[in-house]
């Protein structure tokens, strides 16, 4: 029975090898290699050729690197395909299978159908299959069952993608083959499209490490693409010719692999290479942008030790704080316990949200808790659901392939969700997310996967952190927020407070005006300090980093005067001044001290009755005052008020 199929089958191949039937062109090719280049007949069944032990560990230690860099990429692969049903292999470039990550009671189904380690799989001795034709195509690929150019192989589909070296030769082949008869050729578009982005994941791993003592330039069109696997690598000798490019690389700078080596960066890039290597940083944190020479903006980061420029860097090109590195003030002791507990659970994939006034600071506490956690060294990525157009979102979250819509970039794009994996979403103004788009988001945060528009699905590892100053159960109420997305996205709830809250403002404003002056020294007046700290600051942090901004960059000293401030603030604080309360003791009230301190401490225990009176609820406390909540909290500051005294 089984000697019958074989002969159907070898009957079919003949057939399309004389081109009597139509087939996928690369099958057609290699089939009718296999009959004339190779003298193979389909319908033989051999025992697949195996290094013995000797020769395949001399193998396994000439590819010792790739393999140490690959291992834990098979193993993540193998995961995000469920495991069961799947083998996934490492070969060199001759074909020859060096590692192999299968379920562990599956190892002896796959080496019945061949896959040994050590088994040659190359075409010329394999006949058409995912690996020895990947070796010769050069391209990703599936063979299906069928497809196989010996009948013995008919129960396999491999879907193998080719590894490349710094320098565009074959390095290996990463291969997933499946067993499974009911595997079919539309699965397998979900399989291929992760075996090729862990090969990619394993080229640039290995073009990283094979230059660790080289410079290195890292650069893409997306600032939060430098870092990821699909960033342009350059190394570079010390004079700032180019040793080495990945396809990346040469796809960025519209080059071929000759048109680059050798060549000075100066004939790519709209600066020096003295200016370029002042730049560098031994771990490559600092992302800036750079002018290619036909005038498009990509960004950068150089890895290597700073060389003193012999002349400035252009003012057009400003180095950007790299935003993985977030200053937040947490001297507030409920904020910083708040931080603790969001970082708890951040690290068990419990997702955050986070609830605020407009301007507190809630993208900046995200990228603290992402900095402290595990993934630190993973991408942060934040996106605005209220600034993006509703008709653009979609693509702006979930990406979209190359020419699936009017309009589209022909190289398609990645969305955020895929720009995070591995790393960090956050989902600012979450409340205003269209209703359909919930859905979507619902469906990849249960399925771990997202379907860019016209693509198909990508697996995604990424942690959730949502943001917004709405009350989202008045959403679900309204019907314009889903009730399932909300419990899913609400594992841990934290309100941040708002400026005028906060019980470490003056840290707070120290820190944002260490940081706005760059190394400047700028120094408060007293007065000025103190209006800073008594105006109520409607929109929290961001307003109060803008007007230290603007304060600083017209600062002719190093001292900011009251004078200096914008006038609403000159005229609040003039109006409290007006508006103080003399307020009177309590029957039975005694003070032996002097007329001032008899005010003081007459005033002090005014606020603690009225505090206690409104279980120190102090909205209502600044209301039965007849004062604004800015004078109660710098009353409350005076006397040392708070709620363990």
């Amino acid at each position: 029975m089984q000697s019958n199929a074989f002969s159907l089958h070898a009957q079919q191949v003949h057939t399309v090898a004389r081109g009597e039937a139509g087939s996928d062109p690369s099958i057609a090719r290699s089939w009718l290699r296999c009959l004339e280049d190779y003298h193979l007949d389909p319908s033989v069944i051999e025992a697949p050729v195996v290094l013995e032990h000797g020769r395949l560990l001399e193998s396994r230690e000439r590819m010792r690197q790739v393999l140490s860099i690959a291992g834990s990429e098979m193993n993540s692969l193998h995961q995000q395909l469920s495991g069961a049903g799947h083998a996934v292999l490492l070969t060199d470039a001759r074909g020859v299978i060096l590692n192999c990550v299968t379920a562990p009671g599956e190892r002896r189904d796959f080496e019945r159908a061949g896959l040994w380690l050590g088994a040659d799989w190359s075409e010329a001795r394999e006949g058409t299959n995912g690996i020895g034709t990947c070796l010769v195509e050069r391209q990703a690929l599936t063979i299906h069952q069928n497809e196989h150019f010996r009948g013995r192989h008919t129960g396999l589909t491999c879907s193998a993608s080719p590894v490349f070296d710094p320098h565009g030769e074959l390095l290996a082949v990463l291969d997933v083959s499946s067993a499974r008869p009911d595997v079919s050729r539309q699965s397998q578009f979900h399989t291929m499209a992760l075996v090729n982005l862990s090969a990619k994941m394993i080229e640039s791993c290995y073009f990283l490490r094979h230059f660790e003592q080289q410079w290195l330039l890292r650069f893409h069109l997306q600032a939060e693409s430098v870092g990821q696997f699909s960033e342009g690598l350059l190394a570079l000798d010390g004079d700032g010719r180019i040793c080495a490019a990945n396809q990346s690389a040469l796809n960025l700078l519209g080059s071929v692999r000759g048109g680059l080596l050798g060549k000075g960066l100066d004939r790519f890039f709209a600066c020096s290479h003295d200016e370029l290597f002042s730049r560098a940083t031994p771990g490559a944190s600092t992302v800036w942008p750079l002018q290619t020479r036909d005038g498009r903006q990509v960004f950068a980061s150089l890895r290597g030790q700073p060389r003193a420029p012999q002349w400035a860097v252009p003012a057009s090109l400003p180095e950007a704080r790299p935003a993985a590195q977030p200053a937040i003030c947490l001297l507030d002791p409920a904020l910083q316990n708040d931080f603790q507990r969001a970082v708890r659970v951040f690290e068990r994939d419990v997702p955050l949200l986070l609830r605020g006034e407009t301007g507190c600071g809630k993208e900046a506490f995200a990228q603290a808790v992402h900095q402290a956690s595990q993934r630190r060294s993973k991408p942060f990525v934040a996106v605005n659901c209220a600034s993006i157009p509703e008709s653009l979102i979609e693509s702006e979250l979930f990406g979209y392939r190359g020419g699936s819509f009017t309009g589209a970039r022909k190289e398609g794009m990645r969305g955020k969700l895929l720009q995070a994996d591995g790393g960090t979403l956050l989902l600012d103004e979450i409340g205003d997310m269209p209703l359909a788009l919930q859905t979507r988001l619902l469906r990849v945060l249960e399925e771990r996967q997202v379907v860019p528009i016209g693509g198909e699905p990508h697996a995604v590892d990424v942690r959730i952190i949502s943001a917004t100053h709405r009350d989202l159960l008045e959403r679900v109420a309204q019907g314009s927020f889903r009730e399932d997305l909300y419990y899913r996205l609400n594992g841990l709830e934290l309100t941040l407070p708002a400026v005028r809250e906060r019980t470490d403002k003056e840290a707070l404003l120290d820190v944002l005006l260490r940081q706005e002056a760059h190394g400047q020294v700028v120094n408060l007046a007293a007065d000025a300090r103190r209006a800073l700290l008594d105006f109520a600051w409607p929109g929290n942090v961001r307003q109060l980093r803008n007007v230290l901004r603007t304060l600083v960059a017209l600062c002719d000293g190093s001292c900011v005067r009251f004078s200096d401030l914008p006038a609403i603030i000159r005229a609040n604080q003039a109006t409290e001044k007006a508006a103080l309360p003399c307020e009177t003791p309590r029957p039975g009230y005694r003070s032996t001290g002097s007329g001032t301190e008899v005010l003081q401490d007459a005033e002090r225990e005014a606020l603690m009755a009225t505090l206690e009176a409104k279980h120190w609820h102090l909205t209502r406390v600044a209301e039965h005052l007849g004062i604004s909540r800015n004078t109660l909290y710098r009353k409350l500051r005076k006397h040392g008020i708070n709620r363990g005294a």
